[in-house]
């Protein structure tokens, strides 16, 4: 099936913070006839709820959307998300509901019930010194459990952790649990690939890591962050595109964005990053990818 060219290529740097209102959030859109990339709501504090609404309802038909968060949890190295407990999901798409399920009532899309689940937080690393009796320390500077997906970022020269360590600065579990909230509640509303497959027309999901964006323009993985205008207009013009506006304030946040939203529509056209060769069909359905990375 050949598809429809994209109209718009947006990114959402995402938050797992909690509060309702989060800094850390920032949704950036570019067409694909050009132009620079440009903030949605600039200086607007974004909630979750907010951009689930946006998604939903108030994004451009046909627009490639990238959420930078980790849309599943690792699966592929034992068999299952949480080894040896009867009511591990089988699917991405059943581990969103469950998770949106026990944490139903959480208010700002939050997932703090969830990983204190009795026998879901022996599986996490969390604050306090609290590592759980399955928490496994994995094979990449013991960092935790990788999915197939971060094993390819690594190899790209990222530093990617897992999913299931809630610590440190660095950390993208909060981030990627309160995401599959939000996945959870685009079912059938907003496909999102590859846990459904690339549809023939209108608007997609997709996984992002900015980093990997940031490569691409010529920086580093260590400098991949940018705090200033000047930083990213250098990094968007290795993308071929035109610089954001003088009004735009920039932080690292609203810069990763930026960059993305360009980077997307630099990359969406190319065949080989919708089939990258490690993504067998369960690798799809269960942990999901990363989009570029091969």
């Amino acid at each position: 099936m050949k598809r429809q060219p994209f109209g718009h290529f947006a990114a959402i740097d995402w938050s797992g913070a909690a509060g309702e209102r989060q800094a850390g959030i920032a949704v950036s859109i570019c067409s694909a006839e050009g132009g620079a990339p440009r903030l949605v709501k600039p200086g607007h504090r974004w909630s979750r709820s907010e951009v689930l609404d946006w998604l939903l309802h108030a994004m451009p038909e046909g627009t490639l959307a990238g959420l930078d968060l980790g849309i599943s949890l690792p699966f592929d190295d034992c068999g299952a998300y949480f080894p040896g407990w009867s009511g591990s999901p089988a699917t991405a798409r059943e581990l969103w509901a469950m998770i949106d399920d026990i944490c139903g009532d959480e208010p700002h899309l939050a997932a703090n019930r969830f990983v204190d689940h009795p026998v879901a937080c022996e599986y996490f690393r969390r604050h306090g010194g609290r590592e759980g009796a399955h928490f496994r320390k994995g094979a990449i500077g013991g960092r935790g459990r990788f999915r197939v997906t971060e094993h390819a970022q690594h190899d790209l020269g990222c530093k990617p952790y897992s999913n299931f360590n809630l610590v440190g600065a660095a950390q993208v579990g909060k981030s990627s649990l309160t995401g599959m909230r939000v996945l959870h509640r685009l079912s059938g509303r907003v496909p999102v690939w590859p846990i459904d497959p690339l549809p023939g027309s209108g608007s997609l999901v997709v996984e992002i890591y900015t980093t990997l964006a940031a490569l691409a323009a010529g920086r580093s993985a260590s400098r991949s962050k940018m705090r200033s205008r000047r930083e990213l207009n250098a990094a968007l013009a290795r993308l071929d595109s035109p610089e954001v506006s003088r009004r735009t304030r920039i932080d690292d946040h609203t810069a990763d964005a930026l960059l993305t939203a360009a980077w997307l529509r630099t990359t969406a056209h190319r065949k080989e990053l919708w089939h990258p060769a490690r993504m067998s069909a369960e690798v799809a359905r269960t942990e999901g990818w990363t989009f570029g990375a091969l």
